[in-house]
């Protein structure tokens, strides 16, 4: 499935200094990926790829949801978001910690919007931090049927395994029929 990938000539936005990509103003991760998969298809003529992602906690009513990167506020470090999500959850136990990652994946040509794809990953949050790798939530949450923080098993593994990892093999089925069509 990867083999399409290795067909195309992948930019990031890092190879456009000039672009600024458009406030996240969506209320969903759906809406997030897809605005920002359109605008920069549109601004930069090319087809574009986007994602929107965050953590899920549903007895904390989704959050912090879309608001994963600044739960704690704009200028959040991720070890503020942890410490905001721990406090928060503090009184809660066992069935009461479940989470899930979701990821949504946009694909727009200049044309606008061609598909969208999401995938979640469930688990649950750690009542403290474990592991120095990832970044985000990684070092608190623990994917059901794994005994380690996303942080604790190494990038490898994460990337098997992930809501990108899910969304985005979902989006590349997508692009196979694009280029086999093509």
């Amino acid at each position: 499935m990867l083999k399409v990938l290795s067909k195309l000539d992948i930019l990031s936005l890092c190879d456009f200094p000039n672009y600024v990509p458009p406030e996240e103003t969506g209320s969903t991760f759906q809406e997030n990926a897809i605005c920002k998969a359109t605008h920069a298809a549109k601004m930069l003529n090319r087809w574009v790829i986007a994602d929107d992602s965050g953590l899920v906690v549903p007895v904390l009513n989704g959050a912090p949801g879309i608001y994963s990167a600044r739960y704690a506020g704009k200028d959040a470090t991720d070890h503020d978001n942890r410490k905001k999500l721990l406090a928060a959850m503090g009184h809660l136990i066992d069935d009461d910690r479940q989470a899930y990652y979701a990821c949504y994946i946009a694909l727009a040509s200049p044309q606008g919007l061609k598909k969208w794809t999401q995938g979640t990953c469930e688990g649950i949050i750690s009542t403290q931090e474990k592991g120095g790798g990832g970044f985000g939530y990684d070092p608190l949450f623990v994917k059901h049927g794994y005994s380690k923080t996303f942080a604790e098993l190494g990038e490898s593994v994460k990337n098997r395994i992930s809501h990108r990892r899910r969304a985005l093999d979902r989006l590349l089925i997508s692009l196979e029929a694009l280029q086999n069509h093509s």
